[in-house]
């Protein structure tokens, strides 16, 4: 069960900006997209962490697979997906489900996340492996971007999912460091950066994410592009952060998407090859732009 953080920061009382409102899910194509989902019992990310684009992508027919079960082993404040105790066995036939809807979803790039297994040495990452030898033995020419977790700085692990390397490696940071504490209490700054350097010396196009919005200073922000940068990101999606219910952090600044404008012009002044950033923006959200 999530335990609600103790937070000494003040919420925002202002209601949700305009540009933060989006459509409810509709149309044929969501339909479909939820159909296959629910035929091939998998997990999305786009609904266990509710995000506000699932409208918009699953009307589009696509979708973002959570490989490894729906509950995480970890408690981060800002997340909607559930903790506890995840069956202790994989399943092995996971991978072979996601690239069958995959491909019955016509997806021509595909986007994988999992939640964190802690309790596991190896982390979940063969089913990573696994699931990039599916998708490729029944896709023709599918592009795969797999956002992961730390494997607690198991370096050994993380070589598993690059002995089979997707297209994209993500790995997000999440926010800035000195919220950690509050936000990602079971994570840390620097083993998030070494993961994402480890990642492109071995020649993947790395990729990483963070959520604005909860407390963090402009200044900050543009400290840790200069981290991205030293340690070899090419991709960074900035998003405002919404709070998934009550017991989560609070939503301390409705970022104004003039300065998600600004960062993403700094991101990219600094050195990160494409910086996609808007209040809306989330790791997966037009993924296919990141090759």
């Amino acid at each position: 069960m999530i335990k609600e953080l103790q937070v000494v920061e003040k919420k925002t009382t202002t209601r949700r900006p305009d540009w933060l409102r989006v459509k409810l899910p509709s149309g044929e194509n969501f339909k479909e997209v939820l159909n296959t989902i629910n035929e091939h019992k998998l997990n999305t990310v786009c609904s266990e962490a509710r995000c506000p684009n699932m409208g918009e992508c699953w009307g589009a027919g696509t979708a973002t697979f959570m490989l490894l079960g729906d509950v995480c082993t970890r408690s981060c404040s800002f997340c909607a997906v559930k903790t506890g105790r995840p069956p202790k066995d994989l399943d092995w036939d996971e991978p072979r489900r996601v690239a069958d809807a995959a491909a019955k979803m016509n997806l021509k790039h595909v986007v994988l996340t999992s939640i964190n297994r802690d309790d596991r040495k190896d982390g979940g990452a063969p089913i990573f492996a696994e699931t990039h030898v599916q998708l490729r033995k029944m896709i023709d020419g599918v592009t795969i971007e797999s956002l992961i977790p730390d494997f607690r700085g198991d370096w050994e692990t993380l070589q598993i999912v690059l002995d089979t390397p997707p297209d994209v490696l993500s790995h997000n940071l999440e926010t800035v460091p000195n919220k950690y504490r509050r936000v990602r209490p079971q994570a840390k700054y620097e083993r998030s950066l070494e993961l994402l350097k480890r990642t492109r010396a071995a020649g993947v196009r790395t990729k990483s994410g963070i959520m604005v919005g909860l407390g963090e200073k402009r200044e900050e922000v543009i400290e840790l592009m200069q981290d991205c940068v030293d340690h070899g990101v090419q991709v960074l999606t900035i998003g405002q952060y919404m709070q998934p219910t009550k017991m989560h952090h609070p939503v301390l600044e409705w970022v104004h998407p003039d300065q998600f404008a600004e960062y993403k012009e700094i991101g990219e002044k600094l050195g990160i090859e494409h910086v996609e950033s808007g209040p809306l923006v989330r790791s997966s959200y037009h993924a296919e732009r990141h090759l």
